[in-house]
């Protein structure tokens, strides 16, 4: 059994003057990402690994879940910023360690087209939503092939 955690960045600041990448996140963000980080943790919900996309309003988001499970590990990947779909796939597939949890965050729409893909409903992520994934697959690689179940969706505004 594999536990996908598919987290939406928080909220963003829109009145900044930063590229996309660079964007920060605003105060509502920086509020909602710790909040809902110790939300999934109070639940019982355990985090092995992170896996963020690098940019910025991603990344921050991340590092509060990170914090939270005391696991300062971060992996980058590039490829979750602006991905495709089958960037997601391909990033599970490349975990080789023996994880039964990881945590991926990156941004829509497409986090929200990967969910509904692997759920087979259409599933809309507002910013720091979560959606707890299983697969009872063993592999990594082999996570899309497992009978999928959403276990639990949280958004801010329902914790």
């Amino acid at each position: 059994m594999k536990t996908l955690y598919l987290i939406r960045h928080a909220k963003s600041d829109w009145t900044t003057q930063e590229e996309d990448f660079q964007r920060p996140l605003n105060e509502r963000g920086h509020s909602d990402a710790p909040r809902m980080a110790r939300h999934l943790k109070s639940e019982g919900y355990g985090i092995e690994k992170f896996v963020s996309s690098p940019a910025k309003r991603a990344l921050t988001t991340c590092r509060y879940f990170a914090e939270t499970y005391s696991n300062p590990e971060i992996k980058k990947v590039e490829d979750l910023y602006e991905p495709l779909l089958e960037d997601f796939s391909t990033v599970l597939s490349s975990l080789r360690e023996p994880l039964h949890s990881v945590a991926v965050f990156s941004h829509n729409p497409t986090i929200s087209q990967y969910a509904s893909k692997l759920l087979e409903t259409l599933m809309e992520f507002p910013t720091c939503a979560v959606a707890v994934i299983e697969s009872t697959a063993v592999q990594w690689s082999a996570f899309e092939e497992g009978e999928i179940t959403l276990k639990a969706f949280f958004t801010p505004k329902d914790i």
